[in-house]
């Protein structure tokens, strides 16, 4: 008895940490059929650096003093991130969750607190239904791959997303996501009828059950809030069997100023099905402004409307590429020389982008005057700048159309077009990287009185720690939320947050820019009930 009593007193003084509890936990979940073991990396597994490395874009977050997760579950079934989130909650840790790693500031796989990453690399089937013409997508899966497998069964269907091909369709769904149709058919988020997500309480849900505000919360309002969507059901839109593109550079010299500003006065009223873009970037030290186009249609019929829309261009049927929409993934995507199959590389790295990198997003409303785009031009001419770009891309469209209510994404009528500003740097030049954050810093506070106001708008895909943070000790604050908040959402902002009071009142998916809950006694419920 004595000996028994001393055991009891021995084990209950040897404390265990967050991180052994929390394995010990998922032991205790796992089963037979599938064992949560073969799925779990931690710092003591060989492979654990080459899994956590293997999808993260921007080494910005890779430095050895990076806040690296306890542990990283690879799940292979929904019982395996059921099992993850229960132990998590019970053991204090955060989930953060990883489908392409393409997040600007690292915040699906980097936390300043104890936390798992939940990497959804296995969950990354397509099935495609021509007949009906939609499309269920897991979410590990990288938007190549679902582009691929719709031209395996049709070439005139198609997903209105982005040209990075390696991007994951779960982190992309999740923030609205545009691309080269959605002038035509809207954001993919828009283009989304179902889903699949796992809650707080490790329920299944789908669009009926979980009802309309989750639904209408995750398409679009930011990864890492609400659950971990599992699947999404995408409606599939029409594309001609012949698409043309074209790309024209210009100097200064060749007038590019005057060209720019123009083109701020035609994009956005051009026909819906033209997606239209300019890109200043650095040749040879030298500053081209590179306008772009995807047409749904032929060579012929685009220069005809560009030389009666846009003659200054100065558009000919020899500039024209035409392809089919699935080469215009490669073309946009810069990588028309690889094979078809470069799609289903989701661990693809150009070596035209820059390993490390900072960006920043705006709104524009009223043409940049040409002595603005003169200063923008001037900062692009900077040492920082060999390796920055900045893209405006045209809106107008479908996007006029479309309420600013319908899901999250608010960003509709009234804009012109949209700014992407990224800065880029290599390994050699790391030590120094300050300098380039500090030189996209100036050129965003340059740009302040050319940009939305009140608030200064932002693209939530595009995410940006500058505009704020609203974790105090782990916890979220509504009030510094609320900064950030309605620049990504404007008056969506608030749906949102009563969203997240319902699903999830103590805020177990959270960071540094997630949705906060309100505090109300409504915070000490378990469970919840949706309209």
């Amino acid at each position: 008895m004595l000996m028994f009593l001393l055991a009891v007193l021995l084990s209950s003084s040897c404390a265990t940490s967050p991180h052994e509890d929390f394995l010990h936990c998922l032991s205790l979940r796992s089963n037979d059929s599938s064992p949560i073991s073969n799925v779990i990396f931690d710092s003591y597994d060989s492979s654990f650096s080459s899994i956590l490395e293997s999808t993260i874009r921007n080494l910005r977050f890779s430095a050895s003093d990076t806040p690296k997760p306890l542990v990283i579950v690879t799940p292979l079934t929904t019982s395996h991130i059921q099992a993850t989130i229960y132990c998590s909650r019970t053991h204090g840790l955060q989930i953060r969750t990883r489908s392409g790693g393409h997040d600007f500031e690292g915040l699906s796989y980097v936390s300043r607190v104890p936390f798992v990453v939940v990497d959804l690399v296995n969950f990354r089937s397509v099935d495609v239904d021509v007949e009906n013409r939609v499309a269920w997508v897991e979410s590990g899966a990288v938007l190549g791959q679902l582009y691929y497998r719709i031209a395996e069964k049709s070439r005139t269907l198609a997903f209105p997303a982005g040209t990075c091909h390696t991007v994951g369709t779960g982190g992309y769904f999740a923030g609205g996501g545009y691309g080269l149709l959605f002038r035509k058919y809207g954001l993919a988020a828009d283009n989304i009828i179902d889903a699949q997500v796992i809650d707080v309480n490790g329920r299944i849900l789908n669009r009926k059950s979980m009802g309309e505000d989750l639904f209408w919360a995750i398409k679009g309002g930011g990864g890492g809030s609400f659950g971990i969507v599992l699947s999404w059901k995408l409606r599939l839109v029409s594309v001609p069997e012949t698409v043309t593109a074209f790309t024209i550079s210009k100097t200064i010299e060749e007038n590019a100023i005057k060209l720019v500003h123009r083109w701020q006065y035609i994009a956005h009223e051009l026909p819906d099905g033209i997606y239209s873009s300019v890109t200043f970037n650095t040749v040879n030290r030298t500053v081209m402004a590179s306008f772009s186009s995807l047409f749904l249609g032929g060579s012929a019929e685009l220069v005809s409307l560009m030389q009666d829309r846009f003659p200054e261009l100065g558009l000919v049927k020899q500039d024209c590429i035409e392809m089919s929409w699935i080469e215009s993934i490669r073309y946009f995507g810069q990588i028309q020389n690889e094979p078809l199959e470069i799609l289903l590389d989701r661990n693809f790295k150009s070596s035209l982008t820059s390993p490390y990198y900072k960006a920043k997003s705006d709104y524009v409303k009223k043409p940049i005057p040409e002595i603005g785009l003169r200063g923008l031009w001037s900062r692009l001419s900077e040492e920082e700048a060999a390796s920055a770009v900045v893209g405006f891309y045209a809106y107008g469209g479908i996007m006029d159309e479309i309420p600013e209510s319908a899901n999250p994404f608010p960003h509709r009528a009234g804009n012109l077009f949209k700014i992407l500003y990224n800065v880029g740097w290599q390994e050699d030049e790391n030590v120094h990287s300050e300098r380039y954050i500090t030189w996209i810093r100036r050129v965003y506070g340059y740009m302040a009185s050319f940009v939305s106001k009140s608030p200064r708008e932002a693209y939530i895909n595009y995410r940006d720690l500058d505009i704020g943070t609203n974790i105090e000790n782990g916890r979220t604050s509504y009030a510094e939320a609320s900064v950030w908040g309605r620049k990504y959402f404007k008056n969506n902002f608030n749906r949102l947050v009563r969203v997240k009071t319902m699903v999830d009142p103590q805020n177990f998916f959270r960071h540094e820019q997630s949705i906060p809950p309100l505090l109300s006694s409504r915070n000490k419920r378990a469970n919840y009930k949706t309209k």
